[in-house]
């Protein structure tokens, strides 16, 4: 495995590159927008391809690159489905599976510090986000933080994995990489209490100034989404109500853009075929299936994906491939859903 831990003294945070192997795909955990171009020159020299980008939560002492890294590489955003931003590609849920080629990380959803923190657990490591720090844990007084929620996340869920896993966070502030479970058992000074009400009294006396960047930070990061009103404005994008009156007809090819997983939790549209986003690129290129699909039957492909940001990236990249007749459904399943569009399971 390919593993980065890359640091920005600044705000304290740590951000993760991962990848199974060198020339495959990789993910980014917790990126920092003034950070960005360091991060896509080591993508660079380690001949990966960056196809997600993964908040842990909803960061307020620095500015995200999600938005940046998507708008740079195409890659798909991901954050916990409780998240107050306004557009994510993806959005996960306790017990999925966060997946590139060769890597799958356990999704636990972990709440308190912030009410959509989020940990992914590979099998010696956990990624914790500001839920549980080397010696710390995250603050609990804003962003609808709440302290006993967070002692059962730590308690109930982190704590239970095996001493002997590697703590990765999301921030630190005094010098410290690296830790394990069974360390924080037993020298996190926060975590040697004997009761929840212990812990909640602790957290609820810390008295700690709010993170400089907050006001700035927070109302940036809730609002990451890629536009797809430019899209729309270009004649490329249907709205929810629209498409339903073009499913079932000859001419149009239903394209889905999401995961497996994503399909079989939420439905899918009747008649779509399944096209994952990380394969758009060789299925658009002369030759591909996409490419000759419009081709050779004149079919128009209406891409849709979870919330219509892959499927507006993918509008953007069959036009640029000469695909004249792509087009995508604005605002994705989730607007197919509330228009009362059909799903089958």
């Amino acid at each position: 495995m390919i593993f980065r831990q890359l640091f920005d003294s600044v705000s304290g945070t740590y951000s993760y590159l991962l990848a199974s192997r060198r020339g495959g795909e990789s993910l980014i955990i917790d990126p920092v927008l003034e950070k960005v171009d360091r991060y896509l020159q080591l993508v660079h020299e380690l001949d990966l391809k960056l196809v997600k980008a993964v908040d842990t939560h909803l960061h307020a002492d620095h500015i995200t690159g999600l938005g940046a890294l998507r708008d740079k590489t195409q890659c798909i955003t991901v954050m916990g489905e409780q998240t107050k931003a306004d557009v994510v590609s993806m959005r996960l849920s306790d017990g999925d599976k966060l997946t590139i080629e060769g890597l799958a990380l356990d999704v636990i959803y972990t709440p308190g510090h912030t009410d959509d923190s989020y940990s992914f657990i590979l099998p010696d490591r956990v990624f914790t986000g500001d839920t549980l720090l080397i010696r710390g844990t995250g603050r609990t007084d804003f962003q609808n933080g709440d302290p006993r929620q967070q002692y059962e996340s730590i308690f109930g869920r982190l704590l239970k994995l095996p001493d002997e896993t590697l703590i990765y966070p999301a921030h630190d502030y005094k010098g410290e990489t690296v830790s394990t479970i069974g360390e924080e058992k037993a020298f996190n000074p926060r975590l040697q209490v004997k009761s929840v009400e212990d812990y909640v009294e602790i957290m609820n006396n810390l008295k700690l100034a709010n993170p400089k960047m907050m006001d700035v930070a927070v109302p940036a990061n809730m609002k990451v989404g890629l536009h797809q009103e430019e899209i729309a404005r270009r004649g490329w994008a249907v709205t929810a109500e629209q498409a339903l009156a073009l499913v079932g007809e000859p001419d149009i090819a239903l394209i889905d853009l999401r995961e497996r997983s994503e399909r079989e939790r939420h439905g899918i549209i009747p008649g779509a075929l399944h096209v994952p986003y990380t394969t758009l690129q060789e299925n658009i290129a002369a030759g591909g299936m996409l490419h000759e699909l419009a081709r050779s039957t004149s079919r128009r492909l209406l891409f849709y994906c979870a919330f219509g940001e892959r499927s507006a990236m993918a509008v953007q990249a069959a036009q640029d491939a000469g695909i004249a007749s792509a087009r995508h459904i604005q605002g994705g399943i989730d607007a197919w859903r509330k228009a009362s569009g059909p799903l089958t399971r």
